[in-house]
């Protein structure tokens, strides 16, 4: 059994020290104790947990979830949890397609915005012209500028 520093840890696992820290406060990390300086110390168990750990967020679960599942990992020894699991997986996915729609939408009012706007956006027509500034001071557009909708 190799004990090793948070430090260490984060070494071998590529997660910063903040994270790990983090981890182990929400109990998601297996520790040995502290030693006589009272640093963390960590085993190779530490090494699989941080391991299940970056799978479970690879996957869109929250420390949260992550966090209730380790509970009921460790204290539910009757009850499997790979139903628990696949429950938040299934409510990962309902959030990824929600979020998906919202990024479709949102790219369709990027296409609106960029065919209502040609003009303007290919330096055709002058974006000044619907500026209450630029129109109290009498500036006006340059030659051959159509008019702008962008601003208005």
């Amino acid at each position: 059994m190799t004990v090793m520093t948070i430090g260490a840890l984060a070494r071998h696992t590529g997660v910063p020290v903040k994270a790990l820290r983090k981890y182990e406060e929400l109990g998601l990390i297996y520790t040995v104790g502290r030693s006589p300086g009272n640093y963390r110390l960590f085993d190779d168990e530490a090494l699989w947990c941080v391991g299940v750990v970056g799978a479970l967020r690879d996957v869109g679960l929250t420390l949260s979830e992550i966090q209730d599942l380790a509970q009921m990992y460790l204290q539910r020894l009757d009850e499997p949890a790979g139903l628990r699991l696949a429950g938040l997986l299934d409510a990962v996915r309902a959030r990824t397609q929600e979020r998906i729609m919202e990024l479709e939408s949102l790219l369709a009012r990027i296409d609106g915005f960029d065919a209502l706007h040609a003009d303007e956006l290919a330096g055709r027509a002058d974006p000044h012209v619907h500026d209450p500034h630029f129109a109290h001071k009498g500036i006006d557009s340059p030659p051959g500028a159509g008019p702008s909708l962008i601003l208005r």
